[in-house]
């Protein structure tokens, strides 16, 4: 189950307990790509946990969401489980998608997690998409795509964006504004005070939140999502957040001073939504710190999994393509190397 009510202490818990397990899953991520584990780019989500769990608390497990290349948070979100994200990140046959997506590729149709993904504005498209297809069938379902504060200048963004406020289609717009679209700041990338405003050519609701602030993201999320399944149409929501490390993990970044990103630091959405539930004496400080023991012993055991899990076989890049099997395919994969390359073949 997804949905989690906020007003509960319950709740309350296991928001702060998804929170620090993004965390520590992103933190453990970057130290094993620094170390040569983990193959290709990992872009982490430090920092901007509160807005993938207060969207995805809200919304009903049956909902969609539709990700970007800074997924990893947004699946711990949904529900998905952090052994099998992992071994998608080592490239093994026990993740998500078989080791072929990687960190940028997670996705589990099943569970409404339409997938993470390396193109700029893909994520509202694929949410248009499925909340089109939920009309359709006159499902009580809402798609909710995020996406970041550089892909609010692409065009197919404002496709789907019009489509959906054309229809009235239970969709929800999410953009993670973490003020840098990779190095450029945002208001270097846009004529606006406000991304939300964006909103206001389509004549639907748009409206700018704390996204450090887990309940205010929730808060938002969970009318915008009324507001779509009433059949009202979209919603178009700016989380103001921050991203502690860089673009990627590699990053230098000489386009942004220390000095602000400790600022945002001393705004952590998990040190100030567990200092909220302590002092409300929903938790003391001890349990605090056991709730993120717990965390660190998951991913810990995410991590041994990933390293015992199976590495697949070269051939294997031929399979999971295509629904209808193609021939052609077949043909290559009978000649594929354990290096990549193809047998009996020179330069192909």
């Amino acid at each position: 189950m997804v949905t989690i009510d906020i007003e509960s202490e319950e709740g309350q818990r296991e928001i702060l307990r998804r929170m620090m397990l993004i965390r520590e899953f992103d933190e453990m991520a970057g130290d094993r790509f620094a170390d040569g584990e983990i193959p290709g780019f990992v872009h982490l989500y430090i920092g901007e946990e509160a807005v993938g769990v207060g969207a995805c608390a809200a919304l009903e497990p049956d909902d969609y969401i539709a990700s970007t290349h800074r997924g990893h948070g947004h699946c711990i979100a949904k529900g998905l489980d952090p052994k099998r994200m992992m071994a998608e990140l080592y490239g093994k046959r026990e993740g998500y998608c078989n080791g072929k997506g990687g960190s940028m590729h997670i996705a589990d149709v099943d569970a409404g997690m339409l997938g993470a993904n390396g193109i700029v504005g893909a994520g509202p498209p694929l949410a248009t998409g499925a909340a089109l297809s939920a009309a359709q069938k006159d499902e009580d379902r809402v798609a909710l795509a995020f996406f970041g504060d550089g892909a609010v200048a692409q065009g197919q963004v404002h496709e789907a964006i019009n489509l959906a406020a054309t229809w009235d289609l239970p969709a929800v717009f999410l953009v993670e504004n973490n003020q840098f679209g990779e190095g450029t700041p945002v208001e270097k990338q846009h004529n606006l005070e406000n991304l939300s405003e964006t909103a206001e050519a389509y004549d639907i609701p748009g409206f700018s939140v704390d996204g450090m602030d887990v309940t205010a993201i929730y808060e938002a999320v969970e009318r915008a999502r009324e507001r779509a399944a009433a059949g009202e149409g979209p919603t178009f929501i700016e989380a103001n957040t921050y991203r502690y490390r860089g673009h990627f993990e590699g990053d230098h970044q000489p386009y942004r001073d220390e000095d602000d990103v400790e600022e945002w630091r001393q705004r952590c959405p998990i040190d100030s939504f567990s200092g909220r539930l302590v002092d409300a004496g929903v938790l003391d400080e001890s349990a605090v710190e056991e709730l993120r023991s717990e965390a660190a012993a998951e991913i810990e055991e995410a991590v041994a999994f990933a390293q015992d899990a199976t590495d697949p076989d070269p051939s294997e890049a031929y399979e999971d393509m295509f629904d209808v099997a193609v021939p052609e395919l077949h043909m290559h994969a009978g000649g594929a190397r354990a290096d990549g390359g193809t047998r009996g073949g020179e330069g192909r």
